[in-house]
């Protein structure tokens, strides 16, 4: 039994038997876009973990895409309708869009066990452990008997808008060079299932030797990694030409380590 964004208001805090709760079917899982408090966030959907297994895409309380200027939401790509609802439970709505592309994705929408959403920003809670991350969605019941604790919090995160599944992965770059510069160092991944954009992984000053590390939320499962493209810049144009390489560049996959 699937709960998208199970209701707050007159629900959290009451008995097992008046809301959704993990006694009501074997396998429960939740995604809760809308948790914020409903005074004074407007938030509609409740925060405890109620199921099995529950995931908090985007921390669970403000999605990506839906802070958008009233007027550029209502009139939406998918129609007046559409968009209006969207304006008023933007955040509330996500969950079966979510919900919808998982069934596009049986690879995307991966949960990591987390103990806020805090850690699992700071890498802490990366890779996947041993025996894998749940899916979010349509196939979170492969998980079905796998977590042995009373409640599972999952984290992930997500794009803007469709296709909103994205696949998480740790670049750790050490630079090469004489001297230090002032820039940035942008990353691209490509693989035999695709190729993502470039994604910065660092800014400010560069130090050679020195080792930088970033968490990425890629749009593109690559598949297999068949290259890696380093580009850096400085911010300003510099008469000494200074320069600077990768002299190592790794790469760790969060679905499979």
């Amino acid at each position: 039994l699937s709960g998208l964004d199970p209701a707050q208001p007159y629900f959290q805090g009451t008995p097992t038997e008046v809301r959704l709760d993990k006694s009501d079917a074997d396998f429960v899982d939740v995604i809760h876009t809308d948790s914020a408090p409903t005074i004074p966030n407007l938030g509609f959907g409740m925060s405890p973990a109620i199921g099995h297994i529950d995931f908090y895409p985007n921390g669970g309380e403000q999605m990506p895409g839906c802070a958008k200027n009233p007027v550029s939401q209502i009139v939406d790509i998918d129609g007046i309708w559409e968009g209006t609802r969207d304006f008023v439970a933007c955040n509330h709505l996500r969950s079966y869009k979510y919900y919808s592309d998982s069934i596009v994705y049986p690879d995307g929408f991966l949960g990591y066990p987390c103990a806020s959403y805090d850690l699992f920003q700071a890498g802490n809670c990366f890779p996947c452990p041993e025996e894998g991350c749940p899916n979010m969605g349509h196939y979170a019941d492969r998980f079905k008997d796998k977590f042995k604790n009373d409640f599972v919090k999952l984290y992930l995160n997500t794009a803007e808008a469709r296709d909103f599944p994205l696949w998480r992965y740790k670049i750790t770059v050490t630079l090469s060079g004489k001297r230090k510069v002032k820039g940035y160092v942008n990353v691209a991944l490509y693989g035999d299932d695709g190729n993502t954009k470039q994604y910065q992984i660092t800014k400010g000053t560069l130090n050679p030797d020195n080792t930088y590390t970033a968490y990425i939320d890629a749009d593109v499962n690559v598949g297999d990694i068949t290259k890696v493209k380093f580009l850096w810049n400085n911010n300003w144009i510099n008469p000494t030409l200074p320069k600077l390489g990768a002299s190592t560049i790794t790469v760790e996959v969060g679905e499979n380590r």
